[in-house]
């Protein structure tokens, strides 16, 4: 993005008869008569009250005691109560209602392994072990309020496992699978965890991967904690330790499968997921029974229309908001869960479309990064595997770069499945910003804010602004938006609401064309200032990647005595392309000629990988910090350190090769 941003061009996707009329969407304003998408959102802004209390009726969320009031802001609009007085406990939504009913026979969940083993749950079998899973935490000593740790793949075990622990009232606390024993004993000593599931180990691309002994490591520095239970999943070789460790099939096989959901109030804390931070340790974001799960729901109903027996697979972690999105969004609509623990490229590149066909999947969610590494694997994976079943895809975690958006819309779905964008944040329980069934699509855009959320686009005066960046704002509360951070209030309050009174800024660049369509143009301290010109790193990587040479690239701005900041890009290649000097050329030319000679690299430089969390978005501030040597901030959810550790030594031969050292 420059200051006058280009946009994305023509509309590619306009929805048909078959999408608008199938639309949840299409249905609610049908029952609330409202004749346009424009128009609901305009209700659904200027009265959340309202449109809140709408969706909960529409999601058939049912209450053991209702509430009086939907909305009570009184404590100020950083601080709403929702459901005020209401009480109900959301696992019962999930699964205990559709017992005697005809979904109790559909399928809830399918979890397949990198070794292709599958685990199938029907709605009542799920039911059934979630409670065998809660009497077992029961009769440990594990109560309401008490915080247990999921430290596990994505098996049918840890959705059990989680459905579980609401059941009794407890928090939920996930945990990425990829953590090292430090950001897992920080994140158990922080909520006073009693408790943590985990796995011996699984494995990853054929490789086995030990978690057991990690957890116990963590179990050191957690005095909290008080049991472990232990899925047996490779059969390796683990240290148990009486008394404190437990085999789940001694602990949970045998128990009784019918039992009791415990009451809960309505914003009893349901779950706290951490989130990294810039600097200093991760944020806890608070989430309730009547928060995150709604808003799940809602986005999964009105954005990607899922519908009872619908099929869903994201590639995604329980660590990663993605997870227990995933998990609450599926069941409380009806759907079916797709989970797979692997590697989406192994043992061969059309894994992840072989599940598509032998699943029959309905909607895949993908990351950009995904779909780079899949043009240089060819047609030939998707070609051969009958997709027919998909009606959508969906992606979040980082901005789109036109190429490898057309790539997937065009050449895999055949430009007539809908890529369906979605932006928000763990802290929003979903998207600030979703495509739906029922708008048109440009490449990379989002065809609106999702309903019930008051979005908008501030200049740095706090003033709305149309076909410029700026900052994405939201101007009312919303059901998912999180009730602060554990035990930091002050933080949370300084994160989203200290620049313009009673506005959430969320800390994305993003931009409204003149057709309506939303942009997300990346993190709002990821933008670089060039000779007094704001520019996105995005829009530079865009271009690099539109290089037959390239196939990822990451743009960070670092100190300039001149130019007060100097642009350094950081290219990944494709197989058979080789770092030279002549390249690093070749690809300053390439977006001299696409963003004008003022926008020039200072320094184009090659590695093997990028540093990504486990939902492959690129952590441009650990590169920054890794180039100028500086600290790197929270880097616990990476999933390849050692690819910092190659930036680091990128600098100092540099300065041998000027001079400088």
């Amino acid at each position: 993005m420059t200051d006058q941003f280009r946009f994305g061009g023509e509309i590619v996707w306009r929805p048909d008869s078959e999408y608008i009329e199938r639309a949840n969407l299409t249905q609610f304003m049908q029952l609330h008569h409202i004749s346009s998408f424009d128009n609901l959102m305009q209700l659904s802004t200027a009265d959340v009250a309202w449109f809140s209390d709408a969706v909960l009726k529409y999601l058939d969320i049912q209450f053991h005691h209702p509430y009086s009031n939907i909305l009570d802001i009184s404590k100020g609009i950083a601080w709403p109560e929702w459901c005020v007085g209401g009480k109900l406990n959301i696992v019962y939504n999930c699964i205990d209602k559709y017992i005697g009913t005809p979904v109790e026979n559909d399928t809830a969940l399918i979890s397949e392994t990198e070794q292709g083993e599958i685990c199938r749950l029907s709605y009542g079998e799920l039911y059934r072990q979630v409670n065998q899973a809660a009497n077992a935490l029961r009769s440990i000593g594990l109560t309401r309020g008490d915080a247990v740790g999921l430290y596990m793949p994505m098996t049918c075990e840890i959705i059990v496992a989680m459905l579980a622990i609401a059941k009794i009232g407890g928090i939920i606390l996930p945990l990425f699978s990829g953590y090292g024993s430090g950001a897992i004993a920080s994140r158990l000593v922080d909520v006073g965890a009693k408790a943590l599931f985990t796995v011996d180990g699984f494995q990853r691309r054929g490789q086995p991967v030990m978690l057991k002994p990690i957890a116990d490591q963590a179990t050191q520095l957690t005095p909290t904690l008080e049991h472990i239970i232990v899925l047996k999943r490779n059969n390796q070789q683990v240290d148990i330790l009486p008394g404190r460790d437990h085999w789940w099939h001694e602990l949970i096989d045998g128990q009784p499968t019918e039992a009791t959901t415990e009451i809960t109030a309505a914003e009893d804390v349901l779950m706290i997921l951490f989130t990294s931070g810039t600097t200093g340790k991760p944020k806890g974001v608070v989430h309730t029974h009547c928060g995150f799960p709604v808003k799940a729901a809602q986005d999964m109903a009105f954005g990607i229309d899922i519908h009872r027996g619908d099929r869903l697979h994201w590639i995604t972690d329980m660590g990663w908001m993605m997870g227990p999105w995933l998990v609450f969004g599926c069941l409380l609509l009806g759907g079916t869960i797709v989970a797979y623990d692997g590697a989406p490229d192994y043992p061969r590149p059309d894994r992840l479309w072989d599940m598509v066909e032998r699943h029959k999947i309905n909607t895949l969610g993908v990351s950009p990064t995904l779909v780079r590494a899949s043009i240089s694997q060819g047609e030939e994976p998707f070609r051969k595997h009958d997709l027919s079943s998909l009606r959508f895809f969906a992606s979040t975690g980082e901005p789109w770069n036109p190429d490898p958006w057309m790539w997937l819309f065009k050449r895999v779905g055949k430009s007539k499945r809908p890529i369906i964008n979605y932006s928000g944040g763990t802290e929003v329980s979903g998207g600030i910003l979703m495509g739906n069934p029922l708008q048109p699509l440009k490449p990379c855009a989002f065809s609106a804010p999702c309903p019930g959320i008051a979005a908008d686009v501030f200049d740095e005066n706090g003033n709305p602004i149309r076909n410029q960046v700026g900052e994405l704002v939201v101007k009312a509360p919303w059901i998912g938006m999180t009730r602060g951070f554990w035990d930091d209030p002050k933080r949370y309050e300084e994160t989203y609401w200290s620049r313009w009174p009673g506005v959430w800024v969320h800390g994305d660049f993003a931009a409204v064309d003149s057709d309506g369509m939303w942009y997300i143009l990346g993190r709002s301290d990821d933008t670089i200032k060039l000779s007094g010109k704001r520019i996105g790193p995005a829009e530079i990587e865009s271009h690099l990647v539109s290089h037959p040479s390239v196939v990822e690239a990451a743009a960070i701005g670092v100190p300039d005595e001149i130019k007060g900041n100097s642009l350094v890009v950081f290219c990944v290649l494709v197989s058979g392309s080789k770092p030279s000097k002549s390249l690093a050329e070749q690809l300053k030319t390439h977006v001299i000629k696409s963003l004008g000679k003022p926008l020039t690299p200072k320094e184009i430089l090659f590695v093997e990988d990028l540093p990504k969390t486990r939902n492959a978005k690129v952590m441009r501030r650990v590169i920054k910090a890794a180039y100028l040597n500086q600290p790197p901030g929270d880097t616990s959810s990476l999933v390849n350190p050692e690819s910092v550790k190659a930036i680091r030594k990128i600098r100092p031969i540099l300065r041998t090769s000027k001079g400088e050292s």
